[in-house]
């Protein structure tokens, strides 16, 4: 899908790249800085809420942020992960969109989409835990600030490296 990107530059935070910070620091400063995050993921997007709870089987589980893309017509959970990107995670993922789809859409919406931000993804890793036909959950890496020229160039060449 064209409308998540890979990687999210998350500059406007002014987090500092190399220090100690936690899922919830992540989440507090997207939250201070919501209009500037609102303008990163792209058009249409409105903010419904964070740490939004689902229950059922008597267990409750949080999604860090819900958002409704006016122009995709549906839901877009997104969950902040600091570290490297597990299956689990994927999973856990999985279920916040079946939960949605099955008793928060409304019947004209499409489908909810759900995006994983980390700072760390393999994307073999992803490819093989979602199923082929995947057009639902995504796994994107975040960046605190744009890499520094030589690391650009690195990157590039890794990306062209793919096409030979």
């Amino acid at each position: 899908m064209d409308a998540i990107k890979d990687p999210y530059v998350l500059e406007f935070l002014n987090l500092p790249d190399k220090s100690e910070y936690s899922e919830t620091d992540l989440e507090q400063a997207l939250i201070d800085k919501i209009e500037n995050f609102l303008l990163e993921l792209g058009k249409g997007f409105t903010f419904v809420g964070r740490q939004v709870r689902i229950t059922f089987e008597e267990e409750h589980f949080r999604v860090d942020l819900v958002f409704y893309n006016r122009l995709l017509r549906c839901f877009v959970l997104i969950d902040l992960k600091i570290g490297k990107l597990k299956h689990q995670d994927l999973g856990q993922k999985q279920m916040y969109v079946n939960y949605y789809d099955r008793y928060v859409k409304l019947g004209d919406e499409l489908p909810t989409i759900g995006i994983i931000l980390c700072k760390d993804k393999k994307d073999t890793m992803v490819e093989i835990t979602l199923p082929k036909d995947n057009k639902q959950i995504f796994a994107s890496k975040y960046l605190l600030y744009l890499p520094k020229e030589e690391e650009l160039k690195q990157l590039i060449d890794l990306d062209q490296s793919k096409f030979e």
